[in-house]
């Protein structure tokens, strides 16, 4: 009886925090943010403050919750045009350190293998691999906890984490401390891959807006890995491997001045800020932040926030089948990590360096698959405000999925196409080149699905996406692994189709999101959340002026009375 009162509980609870923390999902249409059964004091004053003056039936005893008021330069949405562009860049410097560093010692193999006199060549892999070790277990704690204490306090911790053991890892005396330093540096540059996108989601309610911000940031996820091996083959085979990692700490240092102004953009805690300063102002310890109403234990901490990652994977189906399909893309991208050193210096004699180059066609694409999606962007603007717009303009799924449903097939011609190319009697460029049409498929199908999982669940997209980046990180760690003796046993043009022949199976998922993601959506108990929160916050929010027009009416009557009496 006591275990199942318990187990109520904790899943009360859940419901309570999950409810709590969908103040930032207000909706796309404007309102003002008022957390559930809770009434808020009313005040004309713009600056939050409450107004004194209160209805007859308002009890004295009862919590005054702080909101933010329409206009107020506190809320995230309400920052200046520039204080958000100013975070859109650091987010992606951020991201840029952490996804280069995950690719770095691809270039140095060479290097690497020679100082520490390896012999297996699987050991290889695992300044790699391990590496995104550390991308599956920080985003399962940090992204969650992010939604709890703010995303600047976790965001600052594990960049000194990661800065600290890039370091170690450049001064690493042998290679077991290499690995244990690599692993420690990727749980520290776990964070911006899975938080970011929650914070461009805090600061940009404009959907297209934000579109546009998680854009910028995944070309950053793309151009980060591919530095990675063209800066690490070149400096190794001049300075040796050691001046890799201290090139990626150089960079580290230089972000760290622009990272260490980024205001904190989550809601709720920026909400207990501006509760605990108007408790100081007016000794009135009514006032209170929605996040405040319930504090949470650390074993509430532990069962309800942290697991929110798991519960999102494990029950919402769009975060499962886009979490399958990203990784499988993901574990591809890290495999050539692996698999373009046998190929291109295996049969045309490139230098570490020059097979870091070789990766430069996948940029490229990034860079065209952005084009490509402002072209999109553009096209369905125009006939979401043309004077009879088609229907499907007007369908969520429409505004991300038809993007990935055009990635996907990229996919699968660049497979082939650098499998079967890649031949001693094919010029190299030709192989080369194959990576182009992967390049723009692959960050399409990232800014798409990414986009789509952002816009379904807002206020929960942090979770949702520490759930997407550690369920691709495993496929990054496990599959470079299979690479070399994968492309040894079965020849690169089978390999390769090998690989295209599963990317080809998981295209139908964005098709399979355009028919059935609505009702999945109406399904979801985190959508559904959201959807209520947003009806609720808008029916209160009608309150909430009423009861200020009611006030400023009586507060007008007895300003007359006392003229009247004064007369």
């Amino acid at each position: 009886m006591e275990g199942s009162t318990s187990a109520a509980n904790v899943e009360g609870r859940t419901e309570l925090v999950d409810s709590l923390m969908t103040r930032r999902a207000d909706s796309l249409k404007g309102g003002e943010k008022i957390l559930e059964d809770e009434k808020v004091e009313n005040s004309p004053d713009p600056s939050g403050s409450a107004s004194p003056y209160h209805s007859d039936d308002e009890d004295p005893n009862e919590k005054i919750i702080v909101a933010f008021d329409e206009g107020d330069k506190d809320d995230p949405y309400n920052f200046s045009r520039g204080r958000k562009l100013y975070i859109v860049f650091a987010g992606m410097l951020l991201v840029i350190n952490s996804t280069m560093g995950s690719a770095l010692p691809a270039g140095a193999t060479d290097a690497t293998k020679k100082y520490f006199h390896i012999e297996n060549e699987e050991f290889l892999v695992l300044p790699v691999s391990i590496y995104l070790i550390g991308y599956i277990l920080g985003p399962m704690v940090f992204a969650p906890l992010s939604e709890s204490y703010g995303r600047k306090i976790v965001m600052t911790c594990t960049f000194i984490m990661f800065t600290i053991f890039v370091m170690a890892s450049a001064l690493a005396p042998n290679f077991a401390s290499l690995v244990v330093f690599r692993l420690l540096a990727g749980i520290g540059a776990s964070t911006p891959v899975s938080v970011i996108g929650g914070i461009y989601a805090d600061i940009y309610k404009d959907q297209r807006a934000r579109g546009l911000a998680i854009t910028a940031f995944m070309a950053g996820t793309t151009w980060g890995p591919l530095g990675g091996p063209i800066i690490a083959g070149f400096i190794s085979v001049a300075e040796g491997w050691r001046w890799a990692y201290w090139i990626e700490l150089i960079i580290a240092g230089v972000t760290w001045p622009i990272f260490i102004f980024i205001p904190e953009t989550y809601g709720p805690v920026l909400l207990e800020r501006k509760a605990k300063k108007m408790r100081k102002e007016t000794s009135n310890p009514r006032f209170v932040a929605p996040s405040e109403v319930d504090k949470l234990d650390f074993w509430s901490i532990v069962t309800v926030v942290l697991t929110r990652p798991f519960r999102m994977f494990l029950f919402e189906a769009i975060v499962l089948f886009i979490c399958l399909y990203l990784s499988l893309e993901y574990g591809i991208f890290y495999i050539f990590f692996q698999a373009y050193g046998p190929i291109f210096n295996g049969i045309y004699g490139f230098n570490p360096g020059e097979v870091g180059l070789a990766f430069l066609p996948i940029g490229v694409g990034a860079m065209i698959a952005t084009g490509c999606y402002l072209c999109w962007d553009w096209y369905l603007r125009r006939a979401q405000n043309s004077p009879h717009p088609p229907a499907w303009s007007q369908k969520e799924e429409y505004v991300r999925l038809p993007l990935a449903c055009f990635g996907g097939p990229l996919i699968v011609i660049g497979l082939l196409w650098l499998g079967w190319a890649a031949r001693p009697e094919v010029p190299w460029i030709v192989p080369v080149l194959g990576a182009l049409p992967f390049g723009i498929g692959f960050l399409i199908i990232f800014m798409s699905l990414i986009n789509y999982i952002v816009d379904a669940y807002e206020v929960f997209a942090a979770s949702a996406l520490g759930a997407a980046s550690a369920s691709r990180s495993i496929f990054g760690v496990v599959l470079p692994f299979a690479a070399r003796p994968m492309y040894s046993s079965l020849g690169v043009a089978w390999a390769c189709t090998l690989l295209a022949l599963l990317s080809a199976l998981m295209c139908l998922v964005p098709f399979i999101f355009i028919k059935y993601g609505e009702k999945m959506r109406e399904n979801s108990r985190f959508c559904k959340e959201l959807k209520r929160k947003k009806a609720q916050d808008e029916a209160r929010q009608q309150q909430r002026w009423e009861r200020q027009r009611r006030a400023s009416d009586r507060l007008a009557e007895a300003e007359k009375g006392a003229a009247e009496k004064a007369a």
